[in-house]
């Protein structure tokens, strides 16, 4: 992997970011490691003395920043995204450590987009947000004290992608389908499951959140996506078809 391709295809995601000063570390964080695509969800001031105090050289970047109103929006062009979290959970399963997320993204990314999400500073991403991202990763920690800053967690991930770039992993030669497609099949998926009475109404994402992983895994591309759309929009057709014959 060249370094042009981290810098211009992967990217990092900061949602609600609370401090000026953090999202300032987190730039030069990015600079050091050669990553210059950072997103914002919501962010604090972007304009305030501390964000530009702690950015140093980076500052280049903290004006480039794109803002975004939810997440969903910030990685609809993306094909792998990974959230990070500390906290491990019944929707929290099969965490990489930064090293392993490194080795993962990099032998993809040559012909996809990547994204790294980060959460608020006091509370981490919800559950819901993480279901968003097609990976999960955390930074293993002492069991006595496991919080770590934002821009420390940022310099982590960053650094473990920058090494495992100069050792130039193998390429897989996937172009995958985007979070924007995924999360249109995952619509209609819902949709249709709830129609059919597979979901439970009064709390659809609990199953939904195990399909969104085993489709991840799956590594879905835009032919795979397009051929599931096209089975659950058969089986809405056939259970109306069925309802009619009943006279329902």
């Amino acid at each position: 992997m060249t370094r042009e391709e981290l810098r211009d295809k992967v990217a990092i995601v900061l949602v609600e970011p609370q401090s000026p000063g953090n999202v300032g570390m987190v730039c030069r964080a990015m600079k050091n490691m050669g990553l210059m695509q950072l997103r914002l969800v919501n962010p604090c001031a972007l304009d305030h003395p501390e964000a530009h105090k702690f950015a140093v050289s980076a500052r280049d970047l903290l004006d480039r920043a794109k803002v975004y109103e939810n997440l969903a929006d910030a990685l609809a062009d993306c094909e792998i995204t990974v959230g990070t979290t500390r906290r491990h959970g019944k929707y929290r399963q099969e965490i990489f450590s930064p090293q392993e997320m490194a080795t993962i993204v990099l032998g993809q990314v040559t012909h996809n987009r990547a994204a790294l999400v980060f959460g608020r500073e006091d509370s981490g991403l919800t559950t819901e947000e993480l279901t968003m991202c097609r990976w999960h990763a955390t930074i293993p920690t002492s069991p006595d004290y496991g919080s770590l800053n934002l821009a420390q967690s940022v310099l982590i991930f960053c650094y473990e992608l920058f090494k495992a770039g100069e050792a130039a992993p193998a390429v897989v030669e996937r172009q995958l389908a985007s979070t924007n497609t995924t999360e249109e099949l995952y619509r209609q998926m819902e949709s249709s499951l709830l129609r059919i009475g597979f979901l439970n109404p009064q709390n659809p994402a609990h199953l939904m959140r195990s399909l969104r992983r085993i489709f991840s895994r799956a590594e879905l591309d835009d032919r795979e996506v397009a051929i599931l759309r096209g089975m659950v929009s058969q089986v809405d057709w056939a259970t109306t078809a069925y309802e009619g014959k009943k006279g329902r």
